[in-house]
């Protein structure tokens, strides 16, 4: 076996022992992060996404499962993500700075009932925590990923707030498993629309 090849087995191995950490103690709070989104869709709500690079990616995703389809036809759920208009993100970031593009359309589009879902692999990403003040201020719940034990964003959140925090400290393997609770979250609130 190649050192290259022992390289890529132990990222398997890697990733295959944070997701089996991550079973221990993330399936209760991914099953309240269901509820609490279904419960908001299920009334008309939406759910606003938000991240920075791979965590951007990730909130694209999610909302693009929920406007389309995760696994089955289903009518669209309400989902914006906060990552895509460069127009807002440029004139936001240029007029008041990096740290408020997510916080002013938090505060334009969101309502009272709908849910924020903060992505961070830190947990310390300043334009990610001003988004979750904003939608604290509004009333909106808020659901947030998270790693390397949930950083301030972890510190911030209110009664009904859901916290996922992966038990890792690298970020690839952090983001490999926001995906998994990405694809967990879409799964149940089709469970709960559709069975």
């Amino acid at each position: 076996m190649t050192n290259l090849e022992n390289r890529i087995r132990q990222q398997f191995e890697d990733s295959i022992a944070t997701k089996e950490a991550g079973l221990k103690t993330l399936p209760a709070h991914i099953e309240a992060g269901i509820k609490l989104m279904f419960n908001s869709l299920n009334a008309g709500g939406k759910i606003l996404a938000c991240g920075n690079g791979g965590s951007a990616a990730d909130a694209q995703h999610f909302a693009a499962e929920l406007v389309g389809r995760f696994e089955r036809e289903r009518r669209e759920l309400g989902a914006i993500a906060l990552t895509t208009d460069t127009s807002i993100l440029t004139a936001v970031g240029n007029d008041y700075g990096y740290d408020e593009i997510f916080s002013k359309q938090v505060r334009a589009l969101g309502k009272k009932g709908d849910v924020l879902l903060g992505i961070s692999t830190s947990g310390n990403s300043k334009n990610v925590i001003l988004a979750i003040e904003a939608a604290h201020k509004i009333g909106m719940s808020v659901v947030i990923f998270t790693g390397k034990g949930g950083g301030k964003m972890g510190e911030m959140l209110k009664p009904g707030d859901v916290h996922l925090c992966v038990p890792a400290d690298r970020t690839a393997r952090i983001q490999e498993t926001h995906l998994l609770l990405l694809h967990c979250l879409c799964d149940g609130i089709d469970h709960l629309l559709l069975d």
